[in-house]
């Protein structure tokens, strides 16, 4: 696998790294029946930051009972840009939307899917993450903290205006620390 970092149009990376599989942690409790635990890492070689590549910030332990409900958060991602595109963008698309509570979410997706691990965000105006943004991050506008990955939307499409669902990052700060010492 090849990592771009620094790049805000797909193909052209400030730095690459290209990775084997052994640099690559998947949850062990990974599920995609139910898509629980949808979370890996990819360890990459120490990379200088510059002024396009910097590490996130990752939540605080003691944001660990946080909802972020009604946050506003930004999705990023090269994703399809419609239900219609027929493949993925060529410029780094992203949105700002607002957390909403898991039992609205819940409500769409249920509750065997919606979990205390799962944060989802509404999606108005067609404007959401869609196909092949999955493992995106979902960060906070007022503190920069990534706070979710994206994980998964409604088969019905991307543009219906049906919540879009993330891993929630706090439900496994534990996880990143053992596998990283973050």
């Amino acid at each position: 696998m090849t990592v771009y970092l620094g790049a805000t149009v797909r193909t052209s990376a400030e730095i690459t790294h290209t990775v084997s599989s052994s640099d690559i942690i998947i949850h062990s409790g990974w599920n995609s029946a139910n898509l629980r635990n949808d979370i890996s890492l990819i360890k990459i070689p120490a990379t200088s930051s510059s002024s396009r590549i910097s590490a996130v910030k990752l939540p605080s332990i003691s944001n660990s009972y946080s909802t972020f409900v009604g946050d506003v958060a930004v999705a990023s991602g090269w994703g399809r840009t419609s239900d219609t595109s027929s493949g993925v963008a060529t410029n780094l698309q992203y949105v700002d939307l607002t957390v909403i509570t898991n039992t609205k979410c819940a409500q769409t997706y249920g509750t065997s899917v919606v979990t205390d691990s799962t944060l989802c965000v509404a999606t108005t105006d067609a404007k959401s993450t869609c196909n092949g943004d999955s493992g995106g991050p979902l960060v906070l506008k007022s503190s920069s903290e990534q706070i979710g990955l994206t994980s998964f939307g409604a088969s019905a499409g991307c543009e219906k205006g049906y919540p879009a669902a993330f891993t929630r990052v706090t439900s496994y700060l534990d996880w990143l620390k053992t596998n990283t010492g973050i």
